[in-house]
């Protein structure tokens, strides 16, 4: 039998380290390419979701001195969270993860990220915050996402220039950048394709946080819907494990990132800087309007903006960048 051992970006702290995957048997789910078109490219997209996670297999992390085993849990997912308290260089650092089975063995290595001295985080939602995806309408969401590859899917105008200043912003060396986090609805499943569309679209690198993975081709129909509460702990995850950081948190209104942004900003009082919800149609929402008004009155900065443009200017004005 034939492994896969998909790994993410983790991070550190000064106390503590987060590594995370998945074990799949046959292929796992990042297997297909840029240049697939049409049909090619739909049985690609569907092949994401035809896959076997592998349960209660044993993973072992090594990184620096660290050398420790965990298992996985029923869908194949592993995490290791684990004091480590030893002296890091800012920046990404890679780790390896192993796993044996009968005779046969695979290594894999994988990034993580110790945070540069920074003024603030940003955690960003990925559907029509940055890639144009039409989450307000089901069927032209999975036509896009069955019928065009990434090299062929757009970013919303000037979104680059602002994350590219959000991510340099108050750094004083080329090298340095500050920490970015990209937050999602999406599953597992699709992580190389949102990893692969960044990249190419030169936005800032991040770790990204997805929803549980999906494993079968009726789970493919609901793919980025249900319930949100993940993204809701998934971030909140992240501000607790850098408390001293402040956030830029951005979204869209297409689906439910100002409520979840209100929640956190209520949670997190002292640690939100400004939020951002990018308009998806015509007109504005008024329940959108009043959440950022809800929001402005707490002290955080807000911007509602159809154009990226204006979200540039707003983060200017309010020294954010």
């Amino acid at each position: 039998m034939k492994l896969d051992l998909k790994l993410y970006r983790g991070y550190v702290n000064g106390g503590e380290l987060v590594v995370f995957g998945h074990l799949f048997k046959s292929w796992a789910p990042d297997k297909y390419s840029i240049e697939k078109r049409g049909i090619k490219h739909a049985y690609a997209i569907l092949h994401k979701f035809r896959i076997k996670p592998l349960e209660n297999f044993e993973v072992r992390l090594q990184f620096k001195d660290l050398d420790v085993t965990t298992k996985t849990m029923d869908d194949g997912y592993f995490r290791f969270t684990v004091p480590y308290e030893a002296e890091l260089e800012p920046g990404w650092h890679q780790y390896e993860v192993s796993c044996k089975m009968f005779d046969f063995g695979m290594i894999e290595k994988g990034e993580l990220l110790k945070p540069y001295p920074s003024k603030f985080g940003i955690i960003s939602d990925i559907d029509d915050t940055f890639l144009i995806s039409h989450s307000n309408s089901f069927f032209k969401k999975l036509y896009v996402m069955l019928s065009k590859n990434i090299n062929k899917r757009k970013v919303f105008d000037d979104v680059v220039k602002h994350y590219q200043k959000l991510s340099s912003a108050g750094q004083d060396s080329n090298k340095a950048s500050n920490s970015f986090f990209y937050v999602s609805s999406s599953e597992w499943n699709l992580y190389d394709f949102i990893s692969e569309f960044s990249d190419l679209h030169d936005l800032p690198k991040a770790i990204i946080k997805l929803k549980k993975i999906k494993t079968g081709l009726t789970d493919f129909i609901g793919s980025g819907r249900g319930n949100h509460d993940h993204k809701f702990i998934k971030i909140k995850d992240i501000i607790s494990f850098y408390p001293h950081l402040k956030y830029v948190l951005l979204g869209d209104d297409s689906q439910h990132d100002p409520y979840l942004y209100e929640r956190i900003c209520k949670t997190f009082p002292l640690n939100i800087k400004a939020v951002y919800i990018r308009q998806t149609k015509s007109a504005q929402k008024k329940k959108v309007q009043k959440v950022m008004e809800n929001i402005e009155s707490m002290n955080i900065s807000t911007c509602y903006f159809r154009n990226s443009e204006k979200a540039i200017a707003h983060s200017e004005e309010e020294d954010i960048i």
